[in-house]
């Protein structure tokens, strides 16, 4: 039986992940609110870091987050129950609105005016080469293309998580009517810059890779360039448009 901190915040689980590693389950499907408290949980863990080195940089994704700790000088149990409290007081924060975790804007840097983020705006040409995948997305809404296009890039969405390549930034959620299956076969090669859909997230590919996602347009953006102070465009906590250009 796997042993529960005694402080473990209501409604989430910390269970071992390996002999080095916490898992921190906040919820069990994806939301913008889970995922803002996520990110903040996260950076909690990585300011302690700085008076307790014994934990490793936490890594969220969209609604747990990894914590690695050195099992050399903490043990599981102690450091679930560190976790737990740092995990606590996130979740108490929350609870009293100190953080802007209904619009998921917690824990992130960049631009603020008014205290509103400014959306990172990315052009995109949908359909035709760029975007193979358009007619059939529309097809299984019964839409149009041109609906799918509107839907996409009327909405400002969220980067949830980086994963899957550098670069690589899971946004969303999307709703029903624009949130799609990935292909039953997925492509050797995707190409640069692909805007695509996968299940109730959209992405894109910063590199040619292989991928399953549907592929609904494409754009010049540089996803990730090593030059950059921040190498990747998009960081967990960004808020993106899509402007559709001719």
């Amino acid at each position: 039986m796997t042993r529960r901190p005694a402080s473990e915040p209501p409604g989430w689980r910390i269970e071992p992940f390996g002999e080095r590693a916490l898992l921190v389950t906040l919820g069990d499907r994806l939301d913008l609110v889970v995922n803002a408290q996520a990110r903040r949980l996260a950076a909690a863990v990585e300011a302690h870091r700085a008076v307790d080195p014994r934990l490793g940089r936490a890594v969220a994704a969209a609604v747990s987050v990894l914590v690695p700790f050195d099992a050399l000088s903490l043990g599981s149990p102690e450091a679930a129950q560190l976790v737990a409290e740092l995990a606590m007081t996130v979740q108490a924060e929350a609870r009293s609105g100190g953080a802007d975790t209904a619009s998921g804007r917690a824990g992130t840097d960049g631009a603020v005016t008014n205290g509103a983020r400014l959306p990172i705006e990315i052009e995109v040409h949908y359909g035709g080469r760029d975007g193979p995948d358009l007619p059939a997305v529309a097809d299984a809404h019964g839409v149009s293309p041109d609906d799918i296009i509107e839907l996409h890039a009327g909405s400002t969405w969220t980067a949830l998580f980086l994963g899957f390549a550098p670069g690589f930034a899971y946004l969303g959620p999307l709703p029903p009517d624009l949130a799609t299956a990935r292909r039953a076969n997925p492509r050797e090669r995707v190409p640069a810059g692909s805007v695509a859909i996968g299940g109730d997230q959209t992405a894109v590919y910063p590199f040619e890779l292989p991928g399953g996602w549907q592929l609904i347009g494409r754009t010049e953006a540089t996803m990730w360039d090593i030059a950059r102070a921040r190498p990747n465009l998009l960081a967990p906590g960004d808020l993106v448009r899509f402007v559709p250009i001719r």
